[in-house]
């Protein structure tokens, strides 16, 4: 044993056993320890909350009941849930919270090197919750093991429709209306999307109370960015006014059980883009055609930014390689017009 003070307390360590250490090293073990006192650390209070400390899988639950359940949107929520459940509790779940290395964090990010999206999201959801961790004094402040692991590359997907494909859509569209086999509400929301630029959640959870007819607007009470205001172009207007509401169902968007929504789209999305031959058109690929056209009519990525409800500047930033088309243009029209001055 090697018995030491702080302050005014008194406190013991067991060395280890007589029948495994020799004298000498018990007294190098106990000469390390008085020299950790004398320099404030007190290792027996260390031994102590390293016994306490709780394992990483209670700290999920804390980090879910205390952050996730409170401060994070639903389907976000739903994503870190999923990530914990499948990948992060699975590797670190048994460890406790005061043991967890960055190599520890570094490994599991590198046995997801094959899914790049998923790696760098498990490290976002491990450095806040290990963020809070440090905040509710269960590691100390500054140890996130996620700290200086560098995330991988990701390729983000900017996908157009030409004009060509989406008039192919708009003849879809057309002949699944005159079938009269697809729902009406299913075919609305695809156009809704592709001419206002909306969020999918945004479309498919539009109430009839956020729709202010007098100043042609959406006015949406929650988002992915807040509350937002959706301008609406005429014929967004207009293809609303032609939505049929159902009795006391408060959904523009209209499910088939009464006073419901219809909750998924991609099934009848996978259907369109199959008639149209637009086999990697994703959903969310008619907001960025959305962008894509408002670039190349001459719109300010600022103007931009407003009309898709951007917060940040640099989400709005990745179409701005799109805009040299008009810029081409106004050069080419200015040049030809000061040749034709010189030329008389």
């Amino acid at each position: 044993m090697v018995q030491y003070r702080v302050g005014r307390r008194s406190r013991r360590i067991s060395l280890g056993s007589a029948t495994v250490l020799t004298c000498e090293q018990a007294r190098t073990r106990a000469i390390a320890v008085l020299a950790a006192a004398r320099n404030g650390v007190d290792l027996a209070a260390k031994r102590d909350s390293d016994r306490q400390a709780i394992t990483v899988k209670e700290l999920a639950e804390r980090f879910d009941a205390e952050h996730v359940a409170v401060r994070v949107k639903e389907s976000t929520a739903k994503g870190y849930r999923r990530l914990l459940k499948l990948t992060i509790l699975p590797a670190l779940g048994r460890h406790r919270v005061t043991e967890v290395t960055r190599a520890d964090v570094a490994k599991l990010h590198h046995d997801q090197r094959h899914i790049p999206y998923e790696a760098n999201r498990c490290l976002e959801v491990i450095s806040k919750m290990f963020s809070l961790a440090e905040m509710w004094g269960l590691r100390p402040d500054g140890s996130n093991p996620r700290k200086h692991i560098k995330k991988y590359a990701e390729e983000k997907r900017e996908r157009f429709l030409s004009p060509a494909e989406l008039k192919r859509v708009g003849e879809v569209l057309r002949e699944m209306e005159s079938e009269g086999i697809e729902l009406a509400s299913a075919i609305a929301a695809t156009r809704m999307l592709i001419l206002t630029g909306c969020r999918l959640s945004e479309i498919m959870t539009l109430k009839w109370e956020h729709v202010d007819l007098a100043g042609k607007a959406l006015r949406l009470p929650d988002s992915k960015t807040g509350a937002k205001v959706v301008h609406l172009g005429q014929a967004a207007f207009d293809l609303l006014m032609k939505i049929e509401r159902i009795g006391k169902n408060p959904w523009v968007i209209v499910g088939i059980k009464p006073n419901a929504r219809l909750t998924d789209l991609q099934p009848f999305w996978q259907r369109v883009r199959a008639r149209a031959g637009l086999k990697d058109a994703r959903i969310h690929d008619l907001r960025h055609t959305f962008a894509s056209t408002a670039v190349a009519s001459g719109q300010g990525l600022p103007m931009i930014g407003k009309l898709l409800g951007h917060t940040q500047v640099q989400t709005t930033a990745r179409y701005a390689h799109l805009a040299t088309d008009p810029v081409k243009l106004a050069a080419n029209s200015i040049s030809n017009q000061l040749a034709e001055m010189m030329v008389g």
